[in-house]
């Protein structure tokens, strides 16, 4: 995130010493992206960072692609995904391309047994279903329904989920995830237009630093395989750090919808960008005041983006027959727009209720066999009259 933040103890003055109360120094480590160009934060462990005491199996975790040049319109149901203990196991990568992995996910247990590194991506979960506590070396976040957490790369973190049914929609983004540039002024401050400012973003806090040696197995994901490496010393032992590299959470109820006299165009929901796609938040909404507008989107061709929209709850007013949990998938190539009769129905309504969050990619998806055990049938002919 592009502003400050501090927790812990920390000395005066960077990478000079830091003494602890019974003698010998902390452990400095710079935490941060894109070189020595990106946002960092500095961190201070107890112990070295770097002790790696064994280094155990490989798993592949390479998506199984079904279609690779894809132009049909697809629904997917994620909710027929099966519950699954494990975290990392409960993940379905739907649709990838060289940027960014769509997953869905129905972990019914807590990342207790091992902790989780995922060097390749910056990771956006949404809770669809559930609540629980991120828990990093960097702190600790509470979440519930509606929430993004926002994940960066190399971040060292569990989740612990206070009860067994839980539905997540992630995204693992290949280049980091930011707050849109147009709502930012060139400090970092999120501008009046923004439709979300700092006060609704929620930082890490209640940092716990473990001063434990023993075995703790890591598991970091890197280049489409997961390794299983043993640490001598438990990886939440920093009692302090600064910077702007963290993990944070936004709630999608927290975002405030810019509306108009007519339609407006999909930016103005946009939320999250990154170097491969963006990502809006559709939210309840007054709908366009002017007294012949139309509310129902207009069909909109798909030339330079893969739309994909995942329908969290409420009245999807442009769609028939969707539900909670419904992914659909509209590809470059092929314009789309509201199912029959529900342009024309739009006409008079004054707001909407739906709640969805939508990843519009700049290069095209492909399609996993995952995905393929999700489809719900021909979408594509859906909007046949």
């Amino acid at each position: 995130m592009p502003f400050y933040h501090r927790l812990g103890n920390i000395p005066h003055k960077r990478h000079t010493t830091f003494t602890k109360p019974g003698g010998g120094l902390y452990y400095e480590q710079l935490f941060g992206t894109v070189g020595f160009a990106g946002m960092s934060s500095l961190l201070y462990h107890i112990h070295r960072p770097t002790q790696v005491a064994d280094i155990g199996e490989v798993l592949d975790v390479t998506p199984k692609l079904a279609l690779e040049n894809n132009i049909s319109s697809m629904m997917l149901d994620s909710w027929q995904a099966p519950p699954t203990d494990d975290y990392l196991e409960a993940r379905k990568r739907t649709l990838v391309n060289q940027d960014c992995h769509i997953s869905v996910a129905a972990p019914r247990q807590s990342m207790t047994a091992y902790f989780y590194k995922n060097t390749d991506a910056d990771e956006m979960v949404f809770v669809h279903k559930g609540s629980g506590t991120l828990k990093t070396f960097l702190g600790n976040i509470p979440f519930g329904y509606g929430d993004y957490l926002l994940i960066p790369r190399g971040m060292i973190y569990q989740i612990h989920f206070d009860g067994p049914d839980n539905r997540l929609f992630i995204v693992e983004s290949f280049t980091p995830v930011y707050t849109p540039k147009r709502y930012r002024n060139h400090f970092g401050q999120l501008l009046e237009h923004s439709p979300f400012c700092e006060r609704d973003i929620r930082l890490p806090q209640d940092l716990e630093p473990k001063d434990e040696k023993g075995a703790f197995l890591m598991k970091i994901k890197k280049r489409n395989a997961v390794h299983h490496l043993t640490y001598a010393t438990h990886p939440f032992d920093v009692v302090g750090w600064d910077g702007y590299n963290y993990p944070y959470a936004f709630n999608i109820k927290d975002f405030e919808p810019i509306t108009g006299r007519v339609h407006q165009p999909p930016p103005v929901h946009q939320t999250f960008e990154s170097g491969g796609f963006v990502v809006c938040s559709f939210v309840p909404r007054l709908y366009d005041y002017h007294p012949e507008a139309i509310p129902a989107p207009y069909n909109h061709s798909n030339i330079d983006s893969d739309e994909v929209l995942y329908y969290v709850d409420g009245d999807f007013m442009s769609r028939a027959h969707v539900d909670k949990g419904y992914i659909s998938l509209h590809p470059a190539g092929i314009p789309h727009g509201p199912h029959p009769g529900l342009y024309e129905k739009s006409v008079g309504q004054k707001e909407t209720h739906e709640l969805a969050v939508m990843v519009d990619t700049f290069r095209p998806l492909m399609v996993t066999q995952e995905a393929l055990d999700l489809n719900v049938g021909d979408y594509w002919k859906s909007w046949l009259e």
